[in-house]
């Protein structure tokens, strides 16, 4: 891609999301395990039983191995006077452009992961839809969120 954003999300996003998935996934062998023990007690296809924990070893392999890698490689932004300019994507990279005469209000977020981490999103508000850039070392969060506020006022200012 021509001119891709160079601003990339902290390293430590990829250990948050893959967080996640090992809760996800932990979730799914409890459901597995529920399964095992059904098709154990109610004589059910022993294919049943084959299938949940397959399920499981697919969410290892994706939701806590590959996705979050491609995904932190993926991610990242750009601020500049007139635009914020986000890209993201698991398959399909999508750019997004932002003018910053449509910015209405910025926030950080931090749930109690991201605040084990040190980390935090920026939530990015228009009238249409809410941007989100996620996994920033709280202290650049909050730097961002202050110039992305600046710029959107004199940008507000200028029209």
């Amino acid at each position: 891609m021509i001119n891709e954003p160079q601003h990339k999300i902290s390293r430590k996003g990829l250990t948050v999301w893959r967080l996640y998935g090992i809760i996800q996934t932990t979730i799914l062998i409890i459901v597995a395990a529920i399964v095992s023990y059904l098709t154990v007690r109610f004589v059910w296809p022993s294919w049943v039983h084959a299938i949940a924990w397959g399920i499981v070893l697919l969410s290892i392999l994706f939701s806590v191995i590959l996705f979050p890698k491609i995904r932190w490689e993926r991610w990242r932004y750009e601020v500049s006077e007139h635009e914020i300019e986000v890209q993201h994507g698991l398959f399909i990279v999508k750019r997004t452009i932002i003018p910053m005469v449509r910015v209405q209000h910025v926030d950080t977020t931090q749930g109690p992961i991201l605040k084990y981490y040190g980390l935090g999103n920026i939530s990015i508000s228009t009238a249409a839809t809410t941007h989100i850039i996620p996994a920033l070392h709280m202290e650049e969060a909050d730097r961002l969120r202050g110039r992305i506020s600046d710029l959107a006022r004199v940008a507000e200012d200028d029209v």
